[in-house]
């Protein structure tokens, strides 16, 4: 870029951009000049995006090898090394959690400034097509010629040419009014021939509200796309700590996949990011180059260049032919006055056809003045400054910042990928230790319903076994009389105590500390309830000598 360019300088992280190695599909190094046409550089964007996935290849490789460890080299853990675990599980929830909140943060924020960096290039882009609309519209309705503005030579001699053939046939007897009609004409072809350089102004007419209308609809289904992506990013990061809370495997089974395919789409999101702000940092370092590259075939090199850099020292390429217009409609209009004044009381037909000419003269002086104004170059270079500072400024750091949303997601849903199989393991652990309850436990569910089921089964020592009596009142008591001369009313106490009802067949066993007989095992069994313990260990030693020894294994 020029030296004296002050308006517009590149931000830091353009040039930062631009130094990335631009590199085709064969490993070629080429230039980094913004040649968006150009099948290599093409391919260097392209190759940015390999990288990426080549990025995702990588990381899909680390999980699926990590994945495998896990499950081949699995192994019996200790009661206290489960804990650590846990504690590993819980960290990496947690440090996944806060990496997806910074990510969807940054996220909103790079998406906002993109969008905002976009509408200021459309916004501009709709300003300066206005302004060359105003260009166009005032050549159309201007005399003399000035339709060449617009490109157009059709009736180019319409309006003044017509009034000024009438006066001629009026003025015929007098040769100076003649001579005054002849030297407008001629003043009036002069300016036609002067505006006749206005016409590169329509071989270089390009359609910017087009272009701003597919830039906008582009930008909107880009905007909507990473919105719904930063909402999903958030949606399954909660699912995921809701299936951790609630130990649901079937939930982070379901969030595993999701995850996965959001890591997918971080990356795929991440390359794209990159190739685009590579590309329009290249373009940001030096627009006007590529400016002048473009339209150096359809318009002046001169006229670009004033309104891109529109410096004092540079003259406006249209001062010539605007100012011959307006020193041509001034001498003009002082002839016209002229002959309203003297040839009007010698030939009154003539004043229609001259106040006509007035009109046109003034009504073209109006024109001339705006479309001096709209060829002045500080409209169109503020239009293009805002244009180039909303792509460069706003425009890449939003995606710079889509960039770094990008990695966080990935890095944030790599380690969610690394602690829900964890995760999923200690919960199948803790069912599996809920079933492998000690079968000797009197109080265990399961070593009843096995006593239900087997009551002979001579390794399963339920709560009421003779064995598991025996051995009790053995290892505590001396031996018991083998007959018991308890009273009745010693068992109806007991019995009462206890919510079950007198079985008078059980009644020498009291005395003895015996269990009941194993016909009768499984109806103890379904008395023997928390509150039966608590009142068993309410009781003296003696009564507990007299109801029996099994409570206390």
């Amino acid at each position: 870029m020029s030296s004296d360019r002050v308006d517009y300088i590149a931000p830091w992280w353009t040039y930062w951009l631009h130094n990335f190695p631009h590199i085709n599909l064969r490993f070629q190094p080429i230039d980094k000049t913004f040649q968006p046409e150009d099948e290599n550089y093409q391919q260097s964007l392209i190759f940015l995006g390999c990288v990426a996935a080549a990025g995702l290849g990588l990381n899909l490789l680390c999980l699926a090898i990590y994945l495998s460890c896990l499950c081949c080299c699995r192994k019996e853990e200790e009661e206290e090394s489960k804990k650590p675990n846990s504690c590993c599980v819980t960290w990496s929830a947690v440090a996944a959690g806060l990496i997806t909140c910074v990510a969807v943060g940054v996220g909103f924020y790079g998406n906002s400034e993109t969008n905002d960096g976009v509408y200021q290039m459309t916004y501009s882009l709709y300003n300066a097509n206005h302004t060359l609309g105003g260009v166009d519209s005032l050549g159309i309705t201007l005399p003399f010629g000035l339709k060449q503005v617009s490109g157009t030579m059709s009736n180019m001699r319409s309006g003044l040419h017509q009034h000024l053939a009438r006066l001629d046939e009026i003025f015929a007897t007098r040769g100076d009014y003649v001579q005054t009609l002849q030297f407008m004409q001629q003043m009036a072809d002069n300016v036609i021939k002067q505006l006749l350089g206005l016409s590169d102004w329509e071989k270089a007419k390009v359609d910017l509200a087009s272009i701003a209308d597919q830039s906008a609809t582009i930008e909107y289904y880009r905007w909507l796309t990473y919105l719904l992506l930063l909402i999903l990013d958030l949606i399954i990061c909660l699912l995921a700590c809701l299936g951790l809370a609630k130990q649901s495997r079937w939930l982070l089974t379901t969030m595993m996949v999701f995850g996965v395919l959001t890591l997918v789409l971080s990356w795929t999101s991440l390359g794209a990011d990159l190739a685009t702000a590579v590309g329009t940092s290249d373009f940001c370092i030096s627009p006007d180059k590529y400016i002048m590259s473009k339209t150096k075939d359809v318009i002046s090199a001169d006229i670009v260049h004033y309104y891109l850099y529109c410096n004092q020292t540079l003259s406006n390429p249209f001062q010539q032919p605007l100012a011959i217009f307006q020193r041509s409609l001034t001498t003009m209009q002082i002839q016209i006055q002229g002959l309203l004044q003297f040839a009007v009381p010698l030939f009154p037909t003539a004043e229609r056809d001259l106040l006509g000419i007035q009109h046109l003269l003034n009504s073209s002086e109006a024109s001339l003045h705006q479309l001096t104004a709209l060829l002045d170059c500080r409209g169109l270079n503020k239009d293009y400054l805002d244009a180039m500072v909303g792509v460069c400024y706003d425009g890449v750091e939003g995606v710079l910042y889509l960039c770094l949303f990008s990695i966080l997601a990935a890095c944030a849903f790599t380690v969610m990928l690394c602690a829900i199989p964890r995760a999923w393991r200690q919960i199948a652990c803790r069912e599996q230790d809920y079933d492998d309850i000690d079968e000797e436990d009197p109080f265990n569910p399961r070593a009843r319903r096995l006593g239900s089921q087997n009551p002979d089964h001579t390794n399963m020592h339920s709560f009421c076994s003779y064995s598991s009596s025996m051995g009790s009142q053995t290892s505590l008591h001396p031996p018991a009389p083998a007959v018991s001369n308890a009273p009745m009313s010693e068992y109806m106490n007991h019995t009462a105590l206890f919510g079950g009802n007198p079985r008078y067949e059980n009644v020498p066993l009291i005395g003895r500390g015996s269990p009941p007989p194993s016909i009768y095992s499984q109806q103890y069994r379904n008395r023997y309830s928390p509150t039966m313990r608590a009142t068993y260990l309410s009781m003296t030693e003696e009564q507990r000598r007299h109801f029996g020894n099994d409570f206390q294994a």
